[in-house]
């Protein structure tokens, strides 16, 4: 079977989704193409923090991308909600960080970025945060760090762009068709789908798609896991992050706490060792949350790329080819803007960001 289309998106997790309604807006006829569910992958395993954890580690490319996003994010969930009545629970409710022996970097870092960071005392965090544990005696705070349900997001914007994009679930891509150094399409495993025009949001398969072609980008797999524990509406009042781990309240009061990072290549099986390491993490921060029991642990597949940098742009070699993937754990927090930035450069506008860091080609 052949089905005809201006432009193919292939993957449909946040990326897909959201460029998929960029171009879709824009007035493209768009084929969104997914292998399983649509945000069912890295999308929904996320915990859905909108902002890197400690943003002044970051290259400038990769703060750019957060930063239009965190502005686009109040206006793009009343936008969901207007469409669709599901409410993705954007929440600014901030964020402490427990280690501070990088203090100075990063007020220097929030001055130069107009992010407000401001180091509590002990009085202080204890008056802000009395659930964490009394070994920590001084934090920082970023407060207008957002974080959002991000199940929800995807169901918003998998049902907004039900009518404008067609949406093919259950057809994994297994060949990018070329003529000519030009996109032809795409094969799945059952049919034929012809465009000039493919847009590979693919995330932690990305590499594997494109690896046929020559120099794939470097994007790999990288597993995390995470737990739910049913707690009580304003138990927690912050996302807290303390070294590698993080929690984030939910409205409804359940808690998430992640996560891990393990090399498994294509392997997303939760592991007993990863969901014991996290509830000790969990209650040793938390003594509350011994009381809790757990209410789900999952695990998902980051892209990772060099640097955290993603690729966004055009293949260097193959005419109407473009990629959109690589944002390793950020892939919601940079979502609008990536999708946006990529739509720039498939209809040829001015693009919202400098374009050169994410191509390809780029060095990283």
């Amino acid at each position: 079977m052949r089905n005809e289309s201006r432009i193919i998106v292939v993957g449909g997790g946040i990326i897909g989704l959201l460029t998929a309604r960029e171009l879709a807006q824009a007035g493209a006829e768009v084929t969104l193409i997914e292998m399983g569910i649509t945000g069912r992958e890295a999308s929904w395993a996320g915990g859905g923090i909108l902002s890197t954890l400690r943003p002044w580690r970051y290259a400038e490319p990769v703060t750019a991308l957060v930063r239009w996003s965190q502005l686009r994010y109040p206006e793009l969930c009343a936008e969901l909600i207007e469409q669709t009545g599901i409410d993705p629970e954007h929440s600014r409710d901030g964020l402490l960080i427990l280690d501070i022996e990088e203090a100075a970097e990063a007020l220097s870092w929030g001055r130069g970025h107009a992010m407000p960071i401001e180091v509590l005392d002990e009085a202080t965090l204890r008056t802000a945060a009395p659930e964490i544990a009394r070994e920590a005696t001084r934090a920082l705070w970023l407060p207008e760090v957002a974080h959002i349900r991000n199940p929800r997001l995807v169901k918003a914007v998998r049902r907004a762009i039900h009518r404008p994009v067609r949406v093919c679930e259950h057809q994994e891509v297994v060949e990018l068709l070329i003529a000519d150094d030009q996109i032809a399409g795409v094969r799945t495993r059952t049919d034929v789908h012809r465009a000039e025009t493919v847009v590979v949001c693919a995330g932690a398969w990305t590499a594997t798609l494109l690896e046929r072609l020559g120099h794939p980008p470097a994007i790999s797999p990288v597993r995390g896991e995470m737990l739910l524990f049913h707690a009580s509406p304003g138990l927690l009042r912050q996302i807290v992050l303390a070294g590698s781990h993080y929690a984030i309240p939910r409205r409804d009061g359940n808690i998430l706490f992640g996560s891990t990072l393990a090399q498994t290549g294509f392997v997303k099986e939760t592991t007993a060792e990863a969901k014991e390491l996290l509830h000790e993490k969990a209650v040793t921060l938390f003594p509350m949350l011994r009381r809790m029991p757990i209410g789900a642990h999952w695990a998902g597949l980051r892209p990772s790329s060099p640097s955290g940098i993603p690729y966004i742009g055009a293949h260097p070699n193959i005419a109407g080819l473009y990629v959109n993937a690589g944002h390793f754990r950020y892939g919601l927090t940079m979502a609008p803007a990536s999708a946006r930035l990529m739509a720039d450069l498939v209809l040829g506008r001015a693009p919202i960001l400098p374009p050169a860091p994410y191509g390809l080609d780029a060095p990283r």
